[in-house]
């Protein structure tokens, strides 16, 4: 008997392969919506059919848990809620909250039980190690995962930003679901091992950042605008003289979707889910207006000389700077190509 399809563990309707990240409500890029603004954008995903929800404990503290559980509460048999644990914030003596990683058996517990408590619900449908932590064997954080499962309180397991290796030894120690990493035109390692081992192993792959953060919407023209406190200015692909380099990718790009009839951010997401029936992309905004957006690049189809210009035009190699700063390249697991600083 066949294995059943990845996306059918976790979702709903395996048709719907474009799900919301809520981070964007809270965290990361600068000053975030009101908690009005982003209760309006949570029931326009909503009433757009959007099924899945991916949250975690680190977003904004646990602030972000807090807003979206309520809206989503009323709803919770039609949608599946997905968070995340093993990387949180942690006041230090100096009362300053600061992300620790952390994959104790004893930290995941704590992490998924303080989730329950903020989302409002009795049990997590996807459960997510945000990061491997290097001090712990992943067997044993998956086999706390896997405990709490047998309690009731998840109902599947996910690993974030781990290599094949990892994944490998997480599988055999208990079914993965799904592996969640960053995945678009402009970061594209995954295709170094994970996307294929995710499809041999019957584990979904949820692409995080699928518009590169907003670079591939096009959007973004000039790095100086972005906020203090906004991520981005920390990456070094997002540093000035990188990201105007990296610009330039985009003036083919347009040719590229005027001529599939369709604009760059929906072009950016069909790429991506053309990669694999196992993808699903997860983009994040603030945008109502984005937000229908992106799932219209869920119904986009792209022929192979489109995929093939694509393919080209964003090799990794015509990417100018890191994903993350060397720390941040440090504590993912993923893949790496030879040309990347660590």
């Amino acid at each position: 008997m066949p294995s059943p399809h990845p996306l059918n563990l976790f979702c709903p309707s395996a048709d719907q392969r474009v799900a919301l990240g809520c981070m964007n409500l809270s965290h990361a890029y600068g000053q975030p919506p009101s908690a009005e603004q982003a209760q309006a954008l949570l029931h326009a995903a909503l009433d757009a059919g959007v099924t899945v929800f991916d949250t975690a404990a680190l977003y904004g503290f646990g602030s972000n848990e807090r807003l979206i559980g309520p809206v989503l509460a009323p709803h919770r048999d039609r949608i599946t809620l997905c968070s995340k644990g093993g990387m949180a914030g942690v006041a230090g003596d100096d009362g300053v909250v600061r992300r620790v990683i952390d994959g104790h058996p004893k930290t995941l517990r704590q992490n998924c039980e303080d989730s329950l408590r903020r989302l409002g619900t009795e049990v997590i449908d996807l459960y997510y190690l945000h990061r491997w932590d290097p001090r712990v064997p992943i067997e044993e954080s998956v086999g706390a995962m896997a405990r709490l499962k047998d309690e009731g309180k998840i109902r599947a397991l996910g690993l974030s930003e781990v290599g094949v290796d990892n994944l490998r030894r997480a599988h055999r120690e208990h079914c993965i679901t799904a592996l969640q990493s960053e995945y678009s035109l402009w970061s594209r390692n995954a295709e170094l091992g994970t996307l294929a081992a995710c499809q041999e192993l019957g584990i979904a792959y949820v692409a995080f950042s699928p518009l590169g953060r907003a670079f591939l919407t096009g959007g973004l023209q000039d790095v100086d605008s972005l906020a203090p406190g906004d991520i981005r200015t920390t990456m070094p692909r997002f540093a000035r003289e990188a990201y105007a380099r990296n610009l330039q990718l985009l003036v083919p790009m347009r040719a590229i979707a005027q001529e599939a009839g369709c604009t760059l951010a929906e072009l950016a997401i069909a790429w991506v889910l053309h990669q694999g029936e196992h993808i699903i992309a997860l983009p994040g905004t603030t945008s109502v207006a984005h937000l229908h957006e992106d799932l219209r690049g869920g119904t986009i189809a792209l022929n192979a000389q489109t995929l093939a210009a694509l393919d080209a035009l964003f090799s990794p190699e015509a990417i100018v700077g890191n994903r993350y700063a060397p720390q941040g390249q440090r504590e993912v697991d993923t893949e790496k190509y030879v040309f990347e600083q660590c």
